[in-house]
């Protein structure tokens, strides 16, 4: 389900409208106040059937933090073999956020 919201900002006040649950109220909330979002890519792996492997954040980060994620991203150089799940960059900018294997490899 999708809804189409409307975030109005008077002072501290936020006031979210158009939502259908309250979920999509404390979407539109902390889309203005601390947008964050997922990130998915691929990391360099040695000794695998393919010379990279998709990884994502185990959580959603910061949006100003998404470029400097890609960095730590880029940086990795793994060995295989490697889970799903498995942990590859633990705490990432000090955020609390992992960056783990989204294929056995």
């Amino acid at each position: 389900m999708g809804c189409r919201l409307t975030v109005t900002i008077c002072g501290d006040d936020i006031k979210v409208t158009g939502n259908t649950c309250k979920r999509g109220e404390i979407y539109g909330k902390n889309e203005v106040t601390d947008p964050r979002r997922m990130i998915c890519s691929t990391a360099r792996i040695e000794g695998g059937v393919h010379p990279v492997v998709p990884v994502k954040t185990d959580k959603p980060i910061p949006e100003k933090l998404k470029f400097k994620c890609m960095d730590v991203i880029n940086a990795l150089k793994l060995k295989s073999p490697v889970v799903a799940g498995d942990v590859v960059a633990a705490n990432i900018l000090d955020t609390d956020v992992n960056i783990v294997v989204t294929r056995n490899m």
